[in-house]
């Protein structure tokens, strides 16, 4: 029997097996097969069965900034589901921020590699992904994504709180007008980005003020009025005296308990133990705050109108914005060696927060451009995020000064450290009502803060620190100044 026979007859073999049929195959049109009735008998029955896809590792991408490292915090999907693009199926939290993982590929999960709180490695898999079948699904490249090679976006990444579902068109809007899609917000369904949205985002960056929500119109705060009579003015329950704070009753064990340094707290060792290596300088002065308690009391109202909280805080960095136009060198860095100063254009300043997590310090961007409004915005904004543990790596990196208030918490005078690769660092006291003599000698009521700095003395002498410190100081106490130097 020659090799071609067998072919064929294989080939037949094949073909009965498939269907069911009645009576002999004809072969009349192969003439060189031989019939085997063992095989195909008078009566034949048809398979069947599902074709699955291949099996494909989805890996974890490179994070950036030197994260080669995550924790795993939570699983979204178990072996066994079927999941779709851009659904999520993990929480992952590096030393600067959390990063929810969304899928690549349609499929179902065939394995997870990691329990939680489990530390992956970048360039390791995740889960296998059974793909379904079909010509569009390619393996995933055996490297490891690099900001360089996905825009400066990872399409199947998202920072917690901010998604990154967009179609090519919104993609290619956003990469022509340099716009991160981790810092849109989308509006579209299950959190998509949509061509609205960037141009919403647009308007925001050119400095138009956009109402938050398009239910809400801004008004103007209303006038005061005389107060209204007794009648007219329904009973109310006056407030306690003293708020009852809701504290959890702690738990007393007996015993003791170790566990390894995770997530922001493993960061907060990297970059403290970097902080020794800097000679801090440290000044200390007090602010009367009197004129700007009055001027946040007359912009209360407007700004809450326009759907936005008005603290001290934005007043406090735009006077350091301002300052460090004076004084560029505290807006620097240096390199490890301390043989090259490099002095940053952008004022990224940033706010030390103190959440769940530990300690947090997103910074808001460009503070030199934004205004005294913009700056509560991107406030407000940043401490829903930090109070849900929403932060992302935008928000945490990229710091040129830093403001630590820790009066929010209590205390007048502390000692700041310094955040590497900065130079310098400010900590706010709590206004407390103190009394003082003005200009005539006189007593009067006055609201000071006392102000603490740390500055890198490598680089930094005290009377840098020290002129700095008078001018934003000067800024804070005469408000009205503030608007001579506002672009």
């Amino acid at each position: 029997m020659t090799a071609c026979t067998l072919l064929l007859l294989a080939h037949r073999y094949k073909r009965c097996c498939s269907r069911v049929q009645t009576g002999r195959p004809d072969y009349t049109r192969h003439p060189h097969t031989v019939f085997i009735p063992q095989l195909c008998s008078s009566r034949f029955f048809h398979t069947s069965y599902v074709t699955s896809g291949p099996i494909l590792p989805f890996k974890l991408s490179d994070i950036g900034e030197g994260i080669m490292e995550v924790t795993v915090k939570e699983w979204y999907v178990k072996e066994g589901d079927k999941v779709s693009q851009f659904d999520s199926i993990c929480e992952v939290q590096s030393d600067k921020a959390s990063v929810t993982i969304t899928s690549r590929y349609d499929g179902v999960i065939k394995k997870l590699y990691y329990e939680v709180d489990a530390t992956a490695l970048v360039g390791t898999p995740l889960v296998d992904i059974e793909t379904e079948p079909g010509p569009e699904v390619a393996h995933e490249e055996d490297v490891v994504e690099t900001p360089a090679m996905s825009n400066d976006e990872h399409t199947h990444q998202e920072i917690k709180g901010h998604k990154t579902q967009a179609t090519p068109a919104v993609r290619r809007l956003a990469m022509e007008n340099n716009i991160k899609l981790s810092e849109v917000v989308g509006n579209g369904r299950d959190g998509r980005i949509l061509k609205e949205d960037i141009l919403n985002f647009l308007a925001k960056q050119t400095g138009a003020i956009l109402p938050p929500t398009p239910f809400h119109e801004i008004q103007p705060p209303p006038p005061a009025a005389s107060a209204p009579s007794s009648a007219s003015m329904p009973k109310m329950k006056p407030p306690p005296s003293v708020p009852i704070p809701v504290i959890s009753r702690p738990v007393f064990t007996g015993k003791d308990s170790t566990e390894p340094l995770k997530g922001f707290h493993k960061a907060m060792v990297k970059t403290m133990t970097a902080a020794l290596k800097i000679p801090h300088f440290g000044y200390k002065d007090e602010v009367d705050l009197t004129r700007l308690v009055q001027l946040r009391k007359e912009l209360k109202g407007l700004s809450e109108a326009r759907g936005v909280k008005l603290s001290y805080m934005p007043f406090f960095i735009k006077a350091a914005s301002l300052g460090l136009l004076h004084f560029p060198i505290l807006n620097a860095s240096v390199d490890e060696a301390v043989q090259n100063i490099t002095y940053k254009a952008s004022h990224n300043i940033g706010l030390a927060m103190d959440t769940s997590q530990g300690l947090l310090v997103p910074n808001v961007k460009n503070v030199q451009l934004l205004s005294v409004f913009e700056i509560a915005v991107e406030l407000n904004r940043m401490q829903t995020l930090g109070a849900t543990g929403q932060l992302g790596t935008a928000d945490l990196t990229g710091g040129t000064f830093t403001l630590s208030n820790i009066g929010s918490i209590g205390g007048t005078y502390a000692k700041p450290v310094i955040l590497p690769p900065e130079v310098a660092i400010g900590a706010l006291g709590k206004i407390q009502v103190l009394p003082r003599f003005n200009s005539r000698d006189e007593v009067v009521k006055a609201h000071i803060m006392n102000v603490s700095w740390s500055a890198d003395h490598r680089i930094i002498d005290g009377a840098t620190m020290a002129r700095f410190s008078n001018l934003w100081r000067d800024y804070l106490e005469n408000p009205a100044s503030m608007v001579l130097d506002l672009k």
